[in-house]
């Protein structure tokens, strides 16, 4: 979401088009990407990143008014304040080579964390497809990290997810406990 969110505040606003209309484009767009990726990982993951059912207007729970505004808000921000200095400093730093070779590293690290993030959304899909729902992604991890604290495991900054037994286990267990809990 945020990769492609930065991608296309810098591609959007490159477009010789007065700042009002690109800020008006970047709302648009960015409530599109911020449906897509819900509407992706719902369907295709079953992972309910985030849920927006409570918020007025909402749109399957998926995006809302309110958060609209926001992904509005940052991009008038970027278009009005940040484009033209940030476009200055990434022309001069492609001429330093040790610029390059950070961002090189830096774009090597966010791909290796795509690709753990998606390996962790298969596992937690493949553990739910028995019980045909999507899981909130928030709810299982305060639910792994209530697990730890009674076991006073330690807990772990990059892998919130990570406990003393298997992901799918935990994930079936937090779903069952779910489940439970909707029958009372």
């Amino acid at each position: 979401m945020y990769g492609f969110g930065t991608c296309i505040l810098f591609g959007f606003s490159s477009i010789p088009l007065p700042k009002w209309a690109i800020v008006v484009i970047v709302f648009f767009a960015l409530t599109l990407l911020e449906y897509l990726t819900g509407l992706i990982f719902i369907k295709g993951f079953k992972i309910k990143l985030w849920d927006y059912s409570d918020r007025f207007l909402n749109v399957q729970g998926i995006i809302c008014p309110l958060f609209s505004l926001l992904w509005g808000g940052i991009g008038a921000g970027f278009v009005y304040l940040l484009y033209d200095p940030l476009s200055c400093l990434a022309f001069a730093a492609a001429e330093n080579v040790w610029v390059l070779f950070f961002l090189g590293a830096f774009f090597g690290v966010m791909i290796v964390d795509a690709c753990i993030s998606f390996n962790v959304s298969l596992k937690i899909r493949n553990a739910a497809k028995k019980f045909k729902e999507a899981v909130h992604y928030e709810k299982l991890k305060e639910s792994i990290a209530e697990h730890r604290a009674r076991l006073k495991l330690k807990t772990n900054f990059l892998f919130p997810l990570k406990s003393d037994k298997p992901l799918k286990e935990s994930v079936e267990e937090f779903l069952e406990k779910l489940r439970g809990k909707r029958n009372k």
